[in-house]
Parts: structure tokens; C-alpha cells; sequence
């Protein structure tokens, strides 16, 4: 099996974190540049990648979602983007700005697991909060946040995805 089907399988939802172990400058970086390289619409690149390390920060972050282990992450990487900015297809008005964050959400949290950093893809957030905190602008959208950090010492995944058998999933025409 590959290496990249190997990652992707054993990626997972973590929801334990090191709050004693922040992730190393170059690692953050190395996450940030998947993204960064994620494929776009049109190549518009309508995001924004903030990385939430400082205390005071963090402490007004995590009032947007309030479940204990978020609180442990020693950082929190929130997606936004512009709407106007993303590519719109003229035909029926459809914009791409979910399905580009989506891909470049998709490629930092990959690229997280890559470099053994536990993520968590939260989309049930308080939005107003959020934007409060980060004192986003008026056409910025929160489109979604992970806490990024180590899992504990003696951390083991559960590695039981139940998905779909490939016949199941996908079609052949």
C-alpha cells in the first residue's frame, strides 16, 4: 500500500492533546504550506490560515467551542476566506469558496498527521464568537477550526474507521 493511502488511513479525529508540548515554529510552517499549495478554483486562493498559539488568544477561541479537550491544544488553527474572492461560475452562480477551503483544509490536516500532529476538523463552532475574537472583517467567513498538537505520551489510536466497502462508494460507468 502506499505511503499516502497508508496516511490517509490511518489519520483520525484526536481529541487529546499535550497542553505542555507546543508544536515546534517549523512544524506549524510545514502544515501551513499545504495548505498554502492546496489547488483553488481558478487559482484564486480565497483563504486566510490563522494560527492561534497565544494565550490570551487562545483563551477567547476557546470560548467558541467549549468541550474540555479542545481547551488542551496548545494551538488552533482556524480556515477563513473570502467570498468574493473565490472563483463563481457564471452558469448558475455557484462559488467555490467551501470546496477551496475544503481542499486546503483537507491537505493541512494531512499534512498535520504527516508530522505526527493530532487534529480535530470542527465545523460546530459559535461563528459570532469567533469573529468577535478574531476580529475578522465583515466579508471574512470562519469556515472551520482544528486544534493542532501532540497527543499525549502513550497515546494510541482506536484505528476502527468504519467506511464503505469500495463497491459500495464508487461506481464504474
Amino acid at each position: 500500500m502506499s505511503d499516502f493511502i497508508t496516511l490517509v488511513r490511518d489519520r483520525e479525529s484526536i481529541r487529546d492533546y499535550d497542553p505542555d508540548h507546543p508544536l515546534e515554529r517549523e512544524v506549524i510552517r510545514r502544515i501551513l504550506e499545504a495548505g498554502r499549495l492546496a489547488p483553488s478554483a481558478a487559482n484564486r486562493q480565497p483563504w486566510k490560515f490563522l494560527v492561534v498559539s497565544s494565550p490570551g488568544m487562545l483563551a477567547k477561541v476557546r470560548e467558541a467551542y467549549e468541550k474540555s479537550w479542545f481547551a488542551e491544544a496548545p494551538h488552533v488553527l482556524v480556515v477563513t476566506g473570502r467570498r468574493g474572492e473565490a472563483w463563481t461560475r457564471k452558469k448558475d452562480g455557484y462559488n467555490s469558496l467551501e470546496t477551496d477551503l475544503t481542499i486546503a483544509m483537507d491537505h493541512m490536516i494531512l499534512a498535520a498527521e504527516s508530522e505526527g500532529v493530532a487534529t480535530c476538523w470542527i465545523a460546530n463552532f459559535d461563528p459570532d464568537l469567533l469573529r468577535q475574537a478574531l476580529a475578522l472583517e465583515p466579508d471574512e467567513t470562519v469556515y472551520a477550526v482544528t486544534p493542532l498538537g501532540y497527543p499525549p505520551r502513550g497515546f494510541t489510536k482506536k484505528r476502527d474507521k468504519k467506511r464503505k466497502s469500495l463497491e459500495e462508494a464508487a461506481e464504474f460507468l
